[in-house]
């Protein structure tokens, strides 16, 4: 005679079960996933847990494309419209950072995903000594004639606690919003 099941675990659960009950939500999931554009050169992108990663190499085309999912793929994943579209600016404005810092057709990682009560964008680009400095951030935006610069200024209002890190392709800028 076989005692019965512990409290919270089902009495018909076996390894077997288990591994396929996760695969059926797995499948689930996969099946709610927003479209992505096909993959073209200078542009590919992939699914990554509630969000998506594309892997571009800096242009007009591949740049519209980018901010058009960021300003879409975030809200299936229960963000806000709003926020969304401040995903979208952050992208816009860290990828011409990085064009700015590196030159033309600059190859670049974007990731932005939902992550429980946040949206989480990251900008990977290969200029792992060119950092962005806060110092010249508050004199830009109070200028009147300055012509650039302010773009970290609304980073830090948009997305308090962004941050520099290495990463294998140089350096990474990491931006939380919040997801409502």
């Amino acid at each position: 005679m076989t005692s019965p099941a512990p409290p919270g675990v089902r009495a018909d659960s076996s390894p077997d079960m288990d591994d396929m009950l996760r695969r059926a939500r797995m499948d689930d999931r996969r099946s709610q996933r927003p479209a992505l554009p096909a993959c073209v050169p200078g542009l590919y992108v992939q699914h990554r847990d509630r969000g998506f990663v594309a892997h571009i190499t800096a242009s007009e085309s591949a740049f519209s494309t980018v901010r058009a999912l960021t300003a879409s793929v975030p809200t299936a994943y229960g963000a806000s419209q709003d926020s969304a579209d401040t995903a979208a600016w952050l992208v816009s404005e860290l990828c011409g950072n990085a064009v700015r810092a590196c030159g033309d057709h600059v190859p670049l990682v974007v990731e932005v995903y939902v992550t429980g009560r946040s949206v989480q964008v990251n900008v990977h680009d290969p200029a792992a000594d060119l950092l962005p400095h806060r110092s010249t951030v508050a004199a830009a935006m109070d200028s009147d004639t300055a012509e650039s610069g302010r773009g970290l200024g609304l980073l830090d209002v948009l997305a308090p606690g962004w941050d520099v890190v290495s990463s294998p392709v140089g350096k990474q800028i990491r931006c939380r919003i919040n997801a409502r």
